[in-house]
């Protein structure tokens, strides 16, 4: 496997990574497999959008006695609310649905945390001057990376980086 560093982060991180949409659902024993899948093919980037407390627990048991291994990108401002996912800005669901990920995932921290599907400018506008970034600077204050996410749809790329706090610039390819 081939590695890179991520950004400003330090973190060297597999060119191959894990997005975890398609194993809710799925047993424990196939969560299990596929994380013993990635540690032998030196897999180390687990990418943790689903907030399917379900998955989130398995994923947190095939992940013990080897957490150190892995990278985990979790996204803030994803709940799961009445059986399923949703998007929120409440800060109180935000805090609440991250530390339910840490708790599930039996760890206390995350290497990187993802502003998670800002869509547009004002989108955008609202979580840099609100409390979703304050948090997200609270969470880097702990160790916690926050990344951007970039707003799909919207010119001017280097506009959202502007307030030097991401340390990785994510761009959607569709």
């Amino acid at each position: 496997m081939k590695y890179r560093t991520l950004g400003r982060t330090g973190l060297l991180v597999s060119e191959i990574g894990m997005g975890c949409e398609g194993l809710v659902g799925k047993s424990k024993e196939m969560v299990q497999a596929f994380v013993d899948r990635m540690e032998a093919a030196g897999i180390n980037c687990i990418d943790l959008y689903s907030p399917n407390p379900e998955f989130r627990s398995y994923l947190g048991e095939a992940l013990r006695g080897r957490r150190e291994k892995f990278v985990l990108q979790a996204h803030l401002c994803t709940v799961w609310k009445n059986g399923q996912y949703q998007r929120t800005r409440e800060i109180g669901e935000v805090r609440a649905g991250f530390q339910d990920q840490l708790e599930r995932l039996q760890t206390d921290h995350v290497e990187i945390g993802m502003i998670h599907y800002v869509d547009g400018m004002e989108d955008w506008e609202s979580v840099c001057s609100g409390p979703v970034m304050a948090y997200a600077r609270e969470l880097k204050e702990k160790g916690h990376r926050p990344v951007q996410s970039q707003p799909r749809g919207c010119p001017g790329g280097g506009t959202y980086g502007a307030c030097g706090c991401f340390d990785v610039q994510c761009q959607p390819l569709l």
